[in-house]
């Protein structure tokens, strides 16, 4: 399993992809390898405010129901929608179709402090 290089990560295993002033957040392949099938996803509205290390929302698979950390702070700029009648698009797809929010973050410098994708890697192999 790969982690895309361009993307920066938590050890909460949400991935953060800088766009210009915003950062689009998802969860990790691993994450969904480990959940399961994801039936429901549950997500801020556009205008929250998010705070780094706490919970943004959950995904709900046949396991269990996980919560969502956000991996940096910020306004919820939006929200990709198509995750409430698709969930499933998170296992399917968890770096392109399944972003679940793009945040303008209110530290740049929080995600300068997440993990690249070679120490997420390393994290992953370790557990």
């Amino acid at each position: 399993m790969s982690t895309p290089k361009e993307l920066r990560y938590s050890e909460e295993h949400e991935w953060v992809k800088v766009e210009g002033e915003n950062a689009r957040i998802g969860i990790t392949s691993f994450a969904q390898s480990e959940l399961g099938d994801i039936v429901f996803v549950e997500l801020p509205e556009v205008g929250d405010e998010i705070k780094a290390d706490e919970p943004f929302g959950s995904v709900e698979s046949v396991k269990t129901v996980s919560e969502l950390y956000a991996p940096v702070s910020g306004k919820v700029v939006e929200v990709n929608e198509e995750l409430t009648d698709s969930p499933e698009f998170v296992n399917e797809s968890p770096y392109e179709k399944a972003w679940m929010i793009v945040v303008e973050p209110s530290d740049a410098g929080e995600v300068d402090k997440l993990m690249t994708s070679e120490q997420y890697d390393e994290m992953i192999n370790e557990g």
